[in-house]
C-alpha cells in the first residue's frame, strides 16, 4: 500500500476545494497546480546546483543544455501527474483523505508556494 506524500495532500486540497465550485475542471486545475509546484521546485534546485557548480569552478553542461534538460524534466512531470492523478491514484488519495479530519490547508498560501520558489530561482538564478 502506497503512502501519501505531501504532493498527494496539496493535490487533494486543492481538488476539494475547486470541486465545489468547478465540478468538471476541479481535477485539471489540482493537476495543473501539482505540475506547477513541481516544475517550480526542479528550477529552484536546478538553478541552486548551477550556482554551486559555477562557485567551483565546474564545468558540467552549457546553459542550452541544462534548459533542455528542464524543459524534458518538465513534460516527463507533467505526464507523470497526469497519468498519475486521472486514474485510481485519485481515488485512493480521496477515500484515504475523507477518512482523515484533518483541518483544511489554506488555498491561498498553497498558491503562493510555487511563487515563492519561483522567486527563490530568480534569485539563486541572479548568481550564475
Amino acid at each position: 500500500m502506497s503512502q501519501i506524500t505531501v504532493f498527494d495532500q496539496f493535490y487533494h486540497a486543492v481538488f476539494s476545494f475547486y470541486k465545489k465550485r468547478y465540478k468538471q475542471k476541479a481535477n485539471s486545475i489540482a493537476l495543473a497546480y501539482v505540475s506547477l509546484l513541481q516544475i517550480s521546485l526542479v528550477l529552484l534546485l536546478g538553478c541552486f546546483f548551477a550556482a554551486f557548480f559555477n562557485q567551483m569552478r565546474a564545468d558540467t553542461m552549457s546553459s542550452t543544455s541544462a534548459w533542455a534538460l528542464f524543459i524534458m524534466s518538465a513534460i516527463a512531470i507533467h505526464f507523470k501527474n497526469w497519468i498519475q492523478y486521472t486514474g485510481k491514484k485519485r481515488m485512493m488519495i480521496n477515500a484515504k483523505m475523507v477518512k482523515k479530519n484533518k483541518p483544511q490547508i489554506n488555498i491561498w498560501l498553497l498558491w503562493v508556494l510555487p511563487f515563492i520558489a519561483l522567486v527563490l530561482a530568480y534569485v539563486v538564478f541572479q548568481a550564475v
